[in-house]
């Protein structure tokens, strides 16, 4: 994985280089992780190859914890202007494999890069993720002019036993 030429990286960046998030789409839950080395894709990208998930979340801005309450509001604000904007999207959350971390998030449909980094940067976000066919990538949202972090993806369904 390349590094992240960032001059000043956030405390969390680390974290957030290992993240899984996990989407509800309307027929079934997936995870997405960062690439494992030995395992393929596992499930199929469930979109249209031309389009890109940008996973975006409101909560714990500048990597700092809020309150639930703040946290809760600001992410119904997130998906106040996603409406707003008519983009779809499907509930997410990413955190850490074990689930001892974890922010309510969103999966939208419908956005570029620049965009999903505004957004992100709106809601004090250090950084957004964008799931492609080709990509896990980890999109800095303070520093636009560098390349993100770029990984393969392995998705698997939620709730199935691992054989």
């Amino acid at each position: 994985m390349p590094a992240l030429s960032r001059s000043a990286e956030p405390a969390q960046w680390a974290n957030y280089l290992r993240a899984v998030v996990d989407i509800a789409f309307c027929s079934h839950n997936v995870r997405v992780t960062p690439h494992r080395s030995g395992e393929g894709p596992g499930l199929a990208y469930p979109l249209d190859s031309a389009h890109t998930l940008h996973i975006v979340t409101a909560f714990n801005p500048r990597g700092r914890n809020a309150t639930v309450r703040a946290n809760l509001r600001a992410q119904h604000e997130l998906l106040r202007i996603l409406g707003l904007r008519g983009l779809q999207w499907w509930p997410a959350v990413g955190g850490d494999a074990a689930g001892t971390r974890a922010e309510i998030s969103a999966a939208v449909l419908g956005m570029n890069d620049a965009q999903a980094r505004a957004l992100g940067r709106r809601f004090g976000q250090d950084a957004v993720f964008a799931w492609s066919p080709t990509a896990w990538r980890l999109l800095d949202c303070a520093d636009t002019t560098h390349d993100t972090v770029v990984s393969d993806w392995h998705a698997e369904l939620l709730g199935r036993e691992r054989g």
